[in-house]
């Protein structure tokens, strides 16, 4: 059976994080699995309600990193990946401590992982773009990512359903092929993932979730987004990522 972690980042998530656990399907921890919650920081009580998670599932299947100044998402998951690949992860799962993503889909993302028939999982919201604003989406982001992961399939030269998911699944193999760690510290390191890995040659499954937009808090700077991935895009033509790329 192989060892299954998620990377959960959390920042300023005291009143959710509760409940995303609770949310983990049984059969995940019946596989052994284990969590490395990335406190990114919080100025409220993040670490007290993983403290309490420790207590409900025991520390040795709940971690917790807590760093004492908030670094980013991006520096978040880096933090979370290179833990989980030391303890001798051989699936990693990026798990949002906000609710937005299901904890509930994990069990169908594992399976191609688990069955070696993919080494890295898109769990899309936008296979059924309709789904996407049923699901709450606002009009305006649903517009962005359409319009930005049509223009980065059109200059990656790939076919994805988008490229800004935060639900991504990696095999082991998938880590140690990426060079995460010299990725941009930009909200949008989950495409370059996608990208750099793609194009490394990277088995990559896009399966469709379901969408969810709640009242959860959102730190992402839309416009600041939205031109660090034109950057991205940029940097990838002038052959940027060229040296990141393994053929």
């Amino acid at each position: 059976m192989k060892r299954i972690f998620m990377v959960v980042p959390a920042y300023n998530a005291q009143d959710t994080i509760a409940s995303v656990f609770e949310r983990i399907p049984q059969e995940i921890w019946e596989k052994g699995a284990v969590a490395i919650v990335v406190n990114d920081g919080s100025k409220d009580n993040t670490r007290e309600e993983v403290v309490k998670i420790q207590e409900r599932y025991g520390k040795d299947r709940v971690h917790l990193l807590d760093k004492k100044k908030n670094e980013g998402y991006a520096r978040a998951q880096k933090s979370g990946f290179s833990q989980a690949l030391e303890m001798g992860a051989d699936i990693v799962v990026l798990l949002h401590s906000d609710g937005q993503y299901a904890p509930e889909e994990m069990p169908r993302l594992l399976e191609p992982l688990e069955k070696g028939e993919a080494d890295m999982v898109l769990a899309s919201r936008m296979k059924n773009k309709r789904d996407a604003l049923r699901g709450g989406m606002p009009l305006y982001k649903w517009v962005a990512n359409i319009a930005l992961s049509s223009l980065e399939n059109i200059v990656y030269g790939l076919r994805f359903s988008e490229y800004h998911s935060g639900y991504m699944l990696y095999s082991r193999k998938a880590l140690e092929t990426i060079p995460f760690t010299d990725l941009s510290d930009t909200f949008h390191f989950d495409g370059e993932m996608l990208l750099v890995g793609a194009k490394s040659g990277l088995r990559v499954a896009d399966l469709p979730i379901p969408t969810h937009y709640g009242d959860e808090e959102s730190h992402l700077k839309p416009i600041e987004y939205g031109i660090n991935v034109l950057k991205i895009m940029w940097k990838y033509k002038r052959g940027g990522y060229d040296h990141l790329i393994k053929s």
